[in-house]
């Protein structure tokens, strides 16, 4: 009796279960139609020269929609692939308990369909009620946020292109700023303000602040190199906290700072940009007294950029401070995806794209993190490898939280020191005890050199003594 219950049960929950299977595979093959036609509008954006700040924030809003459906896309894609056997080799059987793509009430299962190899096959995904009614809500936002992109897409056709870079360019994955066009625009329009609307004829100064490794330098880099800026200026100077000591007034006299732009021939009017990149705070006095000699330093028209973690220096400038912020979970995964693929396209690998998640959601939204293990993974695009990252990850990030009560990264970028973990069994301990920019190196300075990818995957040498890490942005 109990199993003629059991079978006549059963046949009413597949019954129940199937036309909303059915239906909501429907939703998410509308939602991939519609992030095709905003990846388009958002790439042929990218490939044009906007100035005008609407639009700008128009782009913008399209590029969050885009992230936070593609987002959603893989997440209902990839959650179904279980980790299997490969996981229990690796990590020993054993669970670390962080969070992971996977949901306590579950109800309802479903195929969804992904291509691999060119061959249409079946994966089951395992999802609560709740998260049946999330493809509509994100479909429903995105076609309507596509119909009042209409106007969009015809004024930017007014716009000219960008010239290209070589191809070779784009596969450089660590020159290239993700997510920043906007804020890029906002320096540059500041910069290339004429001086009789910045007001008295003092340098203007624009505050750019934000959190430990968020972007700052990179941004003023890229905005450095942008040819209407170097066409704009005669000069770009960097100085730095060590730069501005007691001694900064005669720092500046004398031309100190690292040149990164000098062009005397240039229709400039000998106007220069000077960019201070600031720890923390600065002296009110010291402040007034570098502002005072800068003004007669850098010409007629000349700027000030200045970059500081702290919020005080927003009282400094003479425009409103621009802040940058951490990327949020879904551009994150979007860019981190990017790194950790390369050229390979995620559906074809469906497995990796799921232990992808879990790694991006254990980084926390850090760019060094995203850049260190991203390249290592990129190299290593089979599961077994990936797996070991994520174990490692998992252990990295439970020790610390078990031990001091904070993610790694909160730690890092408060001073404390951080274990480095490793992908291989070694009797090495790596301690980073602080990350910091070091824009040259002197010619006779010699130090063994080691980096993050070194200490991770176990070829980390017991004479190197200066870790060095690529990807890192102040």
């Amino acid at each position: 009796m109990s199993d003629l219950l059991s079978r006549a049960a059963s046949m009413l929950i597949q019954r129940y279960m199937r036309p909303k299977a059915d239906e909501t595979e429907h939703k998410l093959q509308r939602l991939q139609r519609a992030l095709l036609r905003i990846d388009a509008t958002v790439e042929e954006a990218d490939g044009r020269h906007i100035t005008n700040q609407a639009m700008l924030r128009q782009l913008v809003m399209l590029r969050k929609a885009m992230y936070g459906g593609h987002y959603m896309l893989d997440t209902f894609m990839y959650r179904g692939h279980e980790h299997g056997a490969d996981h229990d080799e690796v990590s020993g059987g054993r669970e670390v308990v962080l969070p992971r793509f996977s949901s306590a009430k579950r109800l309802l299962s479903f195929p969804i369909r992904s291509s691999s190899g060119g061959k249409e096959k079946l994966q089951n995904s395992v999802l609560d009620a709740e998260d049946l009614k999330k493809p509509e809500k994100m479909l429903d936002g995105l076609e309507t946020l596509m119909g009042d992109m209409v106007e969009f897409a015809v004024f930017l056709q007014g716009y000219p292109h960008l010239c290209r870079q070589p191809y070779g360019e784009y596969l450089i994955l660590d020159k290239v700023m993700f997510g920043r066009q906007m804020e890029k625009e906002t320096v540059i329009n500041f910069l290339l303000r004429p001086e009789a609307a910045a007001g008295d004829g003092n340098p203007g100064v624009l505050p750019i602040i934000g959190e430990t490794r968020v972007g700052k330098s990179t941004l003023v880099e890229h905005v450095c190199l942008d040819e209407r800026v170097r066409g704009h200026f005669s000069s770009i100077i960097f100085f730095d906290g060590d730069d501005l000591g007691d001694e900064n007034m005669a720092a500046l006299r004398r031309s100190g700072g690292v040149i990164k732009h000098q062009d005397l021939t240039a229709s400039s009017c000998g106007r220069s940009l000077l960019v201070v990149e600031l720890a923390g705070d600065m002296q009110e006095e010291a402040w007034r007294n570098l502002y005072c000699t800068a003004a007669r330093s850098i010409g007629h028209g000349g700027k000030i950029i200045i970059t500081s973690r702290s919020e005080k220096i927003a009282d400094l400038g003479t425009a409103r401070a621009l802040r940058l912020k951490l990327l949020p979970q879904e551009a994150y995964w979007y860019f981190f995806k990017i790194l950790a693929f390369g050229s390979a396209n995620p559906d074809d690998h469906p497995k990796l794209a799921s232990l992808g998640m879990e790694i991006a959601a254990l980084l926390k939204g850090t760019f060094v993190g995203a850049n260190i293990v991203g390249s290592i993974m990129r190299a290593n695009l089979n599961v077994q490898s990936w797996h070991r990252v994520l174990h490692g990850l998992r252990n990295f990030t439970s020790k610390h939280l078990l031990t001091y009560g904070k993610h790694p990264t909160d730690l890092m970028e408060k001073g404390y020191p951080v274990y480095c973990w490793s992908m291989a069994r070694t009797q090495n301990v790596v301690v980073i005890y602080k990350i910091y920019q070091k824009r040259t190196i002197q010619q006779d300075q010699v130090v063994p050199k080691l980096t993050a990818q070194d200490v991770i995957e176990g070829r980390a040498s017991a004479t190197a003594s200066l870790l060095h890490i690529r990807g890192g942005s102040e």
